[in-house]
């Protein structure tokens, strides 16, 4: 059965997360709505599902149909009825054994922070108004305990049956303007709220609540009670999805 890459954005705000709900407005639903009048009833496999209210501006989704595709018309139609929330970035044919998750080696994240006293309104819906000056040395100091390969339990929600071993490749924070910080992170893969999780935390670093070396210490316990919170859902965006 031919196999088909979506590569889609989105604004989470309006939905409860990517994955189908009963009687909740998703990601994944509306998607496969719109999908279903264009190819008949489809299956969709994501390279990451996004909580409620998170973003996306390179998701990856995968379906498999026997119906005849024309690439473009289904980019176009699902344009026009997804627009402007979510939009197809890209649709294409892919080797029949491509997997939108299983396939995919790696996951890029952003999350932003507003760190000054005064809202934006035209970042309202992107990022964290923290309110405060944060340093970002000492958040980069943090960071750098979560490089390598680690049990994140103490920043994940439990999956029974899943393990929280993850491989942090890089976790740094910048300055995309002087009230703006940017907290870039990629990973093989991510467990649930890891990164908003390790956000929450690392903001407590950036105010001087929490020692940066603290960080190697709460990571190492592998208890989530020590490490309670997570950032608020909508300063995070997956950004990228890398495939060999």
């Amino acid at each position: 059965m031919p196999v088909y890459r979506i590569d889609l954005a989105y604004d989470g705000t309006r939905f409860h997360g990517y994955a189908r709900q009963p009687h909740m407005r998703t990601v994944q639903g509306v998607l496969e709505d719109a999908l279903e009048v264009l190819t008949g009833p489809v299956q969709t496999f994501v390279a990451g599902r996004t909580d409620r209210g998170v973003h996306a501006a390179a998701q990856v989704v995968s379906f498999a149909t026997d119906t005849p595709v024309d690439t473009a018309l289904i980019q176009r139609s699902l344009n026009r009825r997804l627009g402007p929330e979510m939009a197809v970035l890209a649709c294409a044919e892919v080797d029949a054994n491509f997997h939108a998750r299983f396939s995919a080696t790696g996951r890029a994240y952003t999350y932003l922070v507003l760190d000054r006293e005064s809202p934006d309104p035209f970042l309202a819906a992107t990022s964290w108004h923290f309110g405060r000056r944060l340093d970002e040395g000492l958040m980069n100091r943090a960071a750098e305990h979560l490089v390598g390969e680690h049990d994140f339990a103490s920043f994940c929600r439990r999956a029974v049956a899943r393990s929280t071993t993850r491989e942090v490749r890089s976790a740094v924070w910048s300055r995309r303007r002087s009230d703006l910080l940017a907290f870039d992170v990629e990973a093989s893969s991510f467990c649930h709220q890891m990164v908003r999780s390790l956000v929450a935390l690392l903001v407590e670093v950036g105010r001087g609540r929490v020692p940066p070396d603290a960080v190697a210490g709460i990571l190492a316990t592998r208890d989530r009670e020590v490490a309670k919170g997570a950032a608020p859902p909508h300063g995070l965006t997956l950004v990228r999805v890398d495939y060999h």
